[in-house]
């Protein structure tokens, strides 16, 4: 791999772990984004309602103060002027009404004396004249009022907002009343709108501080919360990992520290069970062990009676009663029986103690298939099918002991001709026995690696002592393999064997004891 290929592949692992700590799924993420949410819609409705509330004390502000400067201006100026001003006299009024505190242009309209349409105007803003004042603003403002009981002014002050050239301006007309010019105001809302701008800035800002400090707030919650949780996941993978006194340092009254007192209580709970099972177990290993042991003596007595006695039968002249004779055969074979069921009893209980070790060498694998048929007489009911020099790493005794109990429950159960085909790889060793009979039921299937367990429906019964495949597989396990069974397409029992062809990770210790003796014990 070259080193720009390395870096690619690093950044993309690195990129992948930052995602997945990152996923919406994350507990941590998700109350981030809750709060943030909830403070931002706060923050924004809180500005929001803030910004108008402002702007409309600031707009009213401005404007109630201009219009009533402007009312007053055309009352104590505008109102003694002439009804027929002229020109002069309506510039020179409209420039001391400009002249106010507000600030704002005036534009005076008014008739001469010869009818004609005269305009004076304050000359700010840009000459404020009369295309600048909206066209409704202007009808409004010369339409004249009935006067009622309610209305005691033929003429009003009217106002309204514009915009021009993106500028804000206030614009108000009214007129004189009892005769004379109407009058009419533009102001410009530009320093109001720079003030509105900045608090808009302000509030904004206030927003995003806002957001932060919710996302930081969440940061500490979620810690707060999630530490506990975080420390109650790593202490359940300890006592997944069977670390049963692992427990929980409890701390407050919250409902977290009850999560932490309730594991506590459970993983006490539970080490004491385990430990009772395991005190049981122990001794009913022992027990086992020491069952088999003490059979021993008595059997290996009887085995030498039994083997007298069937020399005996198989003698031409025999001295056996033919009375008793199948008596005295049902002995020797259930001696016999007796005398396996006792041995792989002492090798389960190793098994199951832990004491079983391996006895590694260098073998050759059709030489060794070869010499576990041949030593049990099986050469004409066997075919194999294996290159010679095979070699792998194993034990060899262990091997045979595999190998007896899967061809001798081949033939048994499944019938003559039995084929054995071995594949080997680089790491790995496959022998496969293929028997030519009716198969496994199903139902049967997860269960042929069973201790006892015999198929009572479907294979007739068997004189092992059901603990055959299960010694077998305890082998292959042993040797870091696996045994596994399926039924063939082209009919029969398939059992593959998978071993490593070096198994340099396992310790060589000396050999225990001869135990199971591959007598082909059904499963």
């Amino acid at each position: 791999m070259t080193k720009p290929q390395g870096k690619l592949r690093g950044w993309a692992a690195a990129r992948k772990a930052i995602l997945s700590g990152l996923r919406f799924t994350s507990l941590r993420l998700r109350l981030v984004v809750v709060f943030g949410l909830v403070a931002l819609t706060a923050a924004v409705s809180a500005s929001g309602i803030a910004y108008w509330l402002n702007r409309e004390a600031v707009l009213t502000r401005t404007q109630d103060a201009v219009l009533r400067d402007f009312q007053q201006e055309m009352q104590n100026r505008a109102g003694v002027l002439p009804t027929h001003p002229t020109q002069d006299e309506l510039q020179h009024t409209a420039g001391q009404m400009a002249a106010s505190s507000q600030r704002f242009s005036v534009l005076l309209v008014a008739e001469d004396e010869s009818g004609r349409t005269v305009v004076g105007n304050s000359g700010a803003l840009d000459t404020f004249s009369l295309t600048d004042v909206p066209k409704s603003l202007r009808t409004a403002v010369g339409k004249r009022q009935s006067v009622t009981s309610n209305n005691k002014d033929p003429y009003h002050l009217y106002w309204q907002r514009t915009i021009d050239g993106d500028k804000p301006y206030l614009v108000a007309g009214t007129k004189v009343i009892g005769g004379g010019p109407a009058g009419y105001m533009l102001k410009s809302l530009e320093p109001e709108e720079k003030d509105l701008n900045s608090l808009a800035w302000s509030l904004g800002i206030a927003t995003g501080l806002a957001l932060i400090g919710s996302a930081l707030l969440a940061q500490a919650a979620a810690t707060t919360v999630l530490k506990p949780v975080h420390r109650l996941g790593i202490a359940a993978r300890r006592l997944g990992e069977g670390k049963l006194d692992t427990r929980l340092r409890v701390s407050g009254t919250d409902e977290l520290a009850d999560l932490a007192r309730t594991f506590n209580h459970t993983a006490e709970s539970l080490e004491t069970r385990v430990a009772d099972m395991s005190a049981r177990d122990e001794a009913s290993r022992r027990f086992v062990a020491d069952m088999s042991h003490e059979l021993r003596t008595p059997l290996t007595a009887i085995t030498a009676v039994t083997e007298i006695l069937e020399e005996e039968l198989d003698a031409e002249t025999g001295s056996v009663d033919p009375m008793i004779e199948p008596a005295v055969r049902l002995v020797v074979s259930e001696t016999r029986r007796l005398n396996s069921l006792v041995e792989n009893l002492m090798e389960v209980t190793r098994f199951d103690a832990g004491t079983a070790r391996l006895v590694l060498d260098n073998v050759e694998i059709a030489d060794q298939i070869t010499a576990c048929i041949d030593a049990r007489a099986w050469l004409d009911a066997v075919e194999l099918d294996a290159e010679r020099g095979i070699m792998s790493i194993l034990d060899p005794r262990r091997l045979d002991v595999i190998l007896a109990n899967l061809i001798g429950n081949a033939l048994k159960h499944g019938g003559s001709p039995v084929r054995v085909s071995v594949r080997a790889s680089d790491s790995d060793l496959l022998i496969e026995v293929q028997d030519h009979g009716p198969g496994i039921p199903e139902d049967v299937l997860p269960h042929v690696f069973d201790r006892f367990y015999k198929a009572s429906a479907s294979r007739p019964r068997s004189e092992g002592s059901g603990l055959g495949l299960s010694i077998a597989l305890e082998n292959a396990h042993i040797h870091g393999g696996e045994i596994t069974a399926a039924n063939s397409p082209k009919g029969g029992a398939v059992f593959t064997l998978r071993l490593p062809r070096d198994p340099s990770a396992l310790t060589e210790t000396p050999a225990e004891p001869d135990g199971a003796n591959g007598d082909g014990e059904s499963a």
